[in-house]
């Protein structure tokens, strides 16, 4: 039995028959259906919203170069297929309609009519069945696991796109918004090449969103503009959108002082802030716009170095870090100790029954002696290199923590810092790295977030935020594949809860923190979407 949902009240997908749970994601399409009537402050056109980065992005283009300066820049300048409600439903975004068929084994999207990229080319299925097919299943992070049950996507007319599953994937609903699943020009990046990653469109980007790409001044600024063919044609209400690269947090907290920034994302100021700012009526600091990302930090080891094959050297160092700590001295007291790769607020889906690693320097000498690393000249037993992302101040406090606590029990850490494409290389393209700290979203669904840490086919070269790590591990593989394949909700929740059971039983990887994440905000921005993930298509500034 087909079901058909189209743009009308009676044509969308119930909460109960999708998203359970899952909070509005995705891009500026339709009119916004989470902003409030105004009967004195209407929309006001024109206008630049200046706001800052805190690291230049490597590339543009969240489907191929993921980082959280990437995904502030892309959702305004790229569409999804749909966008997903406050309430969970779904609305039309480049899709107008969907019919599911074939027991959920096939879904049929109709696309919307005169669409163009920014460079007056049509959207068709043609570029659905490519970005999917042959870009977000090849190289993107988390599309790997979140399109794996997808084994064609056919194109029988220009505005026709058939999704084809090897088996029931509701998973994909919950990541074919703009910024997750986001659809790519084909006749910009089907060249017969295999250089996705050294496409200049990566950092010059041609979408259908409600901006488009001006220019970027390297080391200073980057400016997209309106786009005036944009085909919601009340969107957007802004001319353009200045984004300022700002390293220091002194700085950036200077400059939405001064208003020279009227917008923040990615805790953009020092976490000592965030109370002055709560206080001053001229500033939202807004923790709910990251919330459904679920960001949980966490330590790497690079399994091919024969050192971290040893579980008892990981274990050693996983009970030399005093978590309750870590997050006083760098993430000022915001951040909850992580007992697992799922945060617990996430209960649906969190499993309280895993091995823990509790703060214990003297256990953790007693299994490097065991281990054969006795304390040698100095009282060093060996010297390795960590590899922080280089995101934050808090990222870089929290090595400096890891070098002190690691010093504690006879390990000598250097701490490595690079900039943003070095990290990426050495992390993800080099693996040139012993020890390796950064934080991933862990989103609504394990299988769009967090099972990319663990399983062997997100080991990926060139694929940031995936496996650096290197583990490859039969028995979690057969776990994951249970994840992504079964049909059976029951079946499938057990698996999720085996996944995280064997993530800390065999710790590839240390989950350290639940991390706090924040914009802030000028109040004379209004009508700002309720995910950081999302357009800013139906915002305007306050005159």
């Amino acid at each position: 039995m087909a079901r058909r949902f189209e743009n009308s009240t009676h044509g969308k997908w119930a909460r109960r028959d999708i998203l359970k749970g899952f909070t509005i994601l995705g891009g500026a399409c339709l009119v916004a259906p989470w902003l409030p009537a105004r009967a004195a402050d209407s929309p006001v056109k024109g206008g630049s919203l200046v706001m800052s980065l805190q690291t230049e992005p490597v590339g543009l283009v969240q489907g191929i170069t993921t980082s959280s300066a990437t995904s502030s820049v892309s959702p305004h300048l790229f569409d999804g297929l749909v966008v997903v409600r406050k309430d969970g439903s779904l609305e039309p975004c480049l899709a107008t309609s969907w019919e599911v068929t074939d027991a959920g084994k096939t879904v049929t999207f109709k696309l919307r009519e005169g669409v163009r990229w920014h460079d007056g080319t049509p959207l068709t299925s043609a570029d659905v069945q490519f970005s999917i097919m042959g870009i977000a299943k090849k190289v993107h992070p988390r599309g790997t696991a979140t399109l794996a049950s997808v084994i064609a996507v056919d194109t029988p007319d220009p505005l026709t796109a058939v999704l084809r599953f090897s088996s029931p994937a509701p998973v994909i609903w919950r990541a074919l918004y703009g910024n997750e699943t986001m659809i790519l020009p084909r006749h910009i990046y089907d060249t017969g090449k295999d250089d996705l990653f050294a496409n200049p469109a990566n950092i010059r980007p041609v979408g259908t969103g409600p901006f488009r790409f001006k220019e970027w001044v390297k080391g200073s600024h980057l400016v997209l503009e309106r786009n005036p063919d944009y085909w919601h044609p009340a969107e957007p209400h802004l001319d353009s959108l200045i984004f300022k690269f700002i390293k220091d947090p002194a700085a950036r907290t200077a400059a939405l002082k001064t208003g020279e920034i009227s917008y923040a994302p990615n805790n953009p100021i020092s976490l000592q802030e965030v109370r002055a700012f709560q206080a001053n009526p001229e500033f939202t600091v807004d923790f709910e716009a990251y919330r459904d990302a679920a960001t949980l930090y966490f330590f790497d080891f690079n399994l091919r170095k024969p050192l971290f094959q040893d579980h008892r050297v990981r274990e050693a160092i996983a009970l030399s870090i005093d978590r309750n700590l870590l997050s006083r001295t760098a993430w000022a007291g915001l951040a909850t100790p992580a007992t697992g790769p799922i945060p617990a607020y996430q209960k649906s889906n969190y499993n309280p029954h895993t091995v823990q690693y509790p703060f214990d320097p003297k256990r953790a000498e007693a299994l490097l002696d065991e281990a054969g690393h006795p304390r040698g000249p100095g009282g060093i037993r060996f010297t390795i290199d960590h590899l922080p992302n280089p995101y934050g101040e808090p990222d870089r406090r929290s090595a400096l923590f890891f070098k002190q606590a690691l010093k504690a029990v006879g390990i000598e850490l250097e701490v490595k810092n690079f900039d943003t494409p070095t990290y990426l290389r050495k992390a993800f393209t080099d693996y040139d790295f012993d020890t390796h700290s950064a934080w991933y979203s862990s989103f609504l669904d394990p299988q769009i977030g967090v099972i990319r840490r663990f399983w062997s086919q997100s080991i990926k070269p060139g694929t940031p935020a995936a496996n650096a790590s290197g583990f490859a591990d039969a028995e979690m593989d057969a776990v994951i594949d249970r994840i992504i394949h079964e049909g059976d909700e029951v079946k499938r929740h057990e698996a999720i809860l085996e996944m995280q059971a064997l993530a800390q039983q065999k710790l590839p990887s240390i989950n350290l923190l639940e991390l706090p994440m924040f914009r802030v905000y000028s109040n004379r921005l209004h009508d700002l979407p309720p995910s950081a993930l999302q357009s800013f298509g139906p915002s305007w500034l306050q005159s």
